[in-house]
């Protein structure tokens, strides 16, 4: 049977009117306002956070907590939890909507973990015949201590001019329980893939000869290039390699070869940029497995280089080519992500990747 045309239209019409009123009720639908943000950090070190959004005409909320990619939850109460599975300060993110309206904030929470970082390796003596310490950071704060480091934040000049692929973040660094640790994480910020920190004592501490004792449990992992080293103190305005480097200790990881082998460089000029250095290799074992003391015996006539009091390298810094070695250095630790050296990571890396210092002591 053939529905009259007379129903048919009724039918459009009521059809019609439905919409009519479904779009001018979004239209109407008011922006959330008053949107506010409470968190609820465990003290018991699981890392868990329980958060709690209002906002007026809210009907639902989405939120983000600053892990990295597909973490965020949606919540129709405005509540919602996570667990962090490691310590450090983040940005969480919550938007609140009212129909097609929507508005949004951020909120930094910081939050601790009972970390137990096993202290196993080489420990290095608080002092050498004929020498002083002059200097020495154990980390035993909360907080970086900036009376002696900066941060370096971004992707810096063509990748730090090595095409390295992480943003640097103060974020990415934290001090506790007498220890500083850098962790490169696989989070999108800046542009980057990946995230991590560069710190400096440039304008701070500098130092001209001695020796540099450097205690740290190092990451792993094709791409991860963890670093110990120096720039010229007068780097601002002598280029580089003018103003020398010193590469107290890189290691680029990807497996046997690579996670238990670290390197010892000097750059400079000489008609052009000039470098050379040595390496040594684990008997057994990852530079990941336990600490290790990195350690540099500088004067006026050499640079030597050692791991866990053994030396493995001697430059000899004489002549006037090498004068970029009789003049003040100062202090660098990063972690970088990829670059020309190490390449990029791959499927196999693994991430977060931390970077763990016990302690820099300067004796003279």
């Amino acid at each position: 049977m053939k529905t009259p045309t007379y129903f048919k239209n009724l039918l459009l019409i009521l059809t019609l009117l439905v919409l009519n009123i479904s779009c001018k009720k979004e239209a109407l639908a008011a922006v959330p306002s008053n949107l506010q943000l409470t968190a609820k950090i465990s003290d018991d070190g699981s890392g868990r956070v329980d958060f709690v959004a209002t906002a007026s005409q809210a009907d639902r909320y989405l939120f983000s907590f600053g892990q990295g990619t597909n973490e965020s939850i949606r919540s129709t109460d405005g509540k919602a939890s996570t667990v962090y599975t490691e310590g450090g300060v983040y940005t969480v993110k919550v938007i609140a909507y009212a129909g097609d309206k929507s508005t949004e904030m951020t909120k930094q929470i910081t939050v601790d973990k009972n970390e137990v970082i096993d202290n196993t390796g080489f420990i290095s003596p608080e002092s050498y015949p004929g020498m002083t310490l002059v200097w020495r950071d154990e980390f035993n704060g909360t907080e970086l201590d900036p009376k002696f480091w900066n941060f370096e934040e971004g992707n810096g000049d063509n990748g730090w001019g090595n095409q390295e692929l992480q943003y640097y973040r103060k974020e990415n660094t934290r001090v506790r329980s007498g220890y500083l640790t850098i962790t490169a994480k696989k989070e999108s910020f800046g542009g980057k893939e990946y995230t991590s920190s560069r710190l400096t004592t440039e304008g701070k501490k500098d130092f001209l000869y001695g020796r540099i004792d450097f205690r740290a449990k190092l990451p792993k992992g094709q791409g991860i290039w963890p670093a110990f080293w120096a720039l010229g103190a007068n780097i601002r305005t002598t280029p580089w390699p003018l103003a020398g480097e010193i590469d107290i200790m890189e290691m680029v990881g990807g497996g046997a070869g690579k996670d238990n082998t670290v390197h010892g460089t000097v750059h400079y000029e000489d008609g052009g940029h000039k470098y050379i250095g040595g390496s040594t290799t684990l008997t057994s074992g990852d530079f990941y497995d336990k600490f290790h003391v990195f350690s540099l015996v500088w004067t006026e006539t050499s640079l030597k280089w050692y791991v866990d009091n053994v030396e493995f390298y001697s430059f000899d810094s004489t002549g006037a080519s090498k004068d970029e070695f009789r003049r003040s250095y100062f202090l660098l630790i990063n972690l970088a992500v990829g670059g020309n050296w190490p390449g990029a990571p791959n499927a196999g890396t693994v991430f977060p990747q931390k970077y763990i210092v016990d302690y820099v002591r300067v004796f003279q």
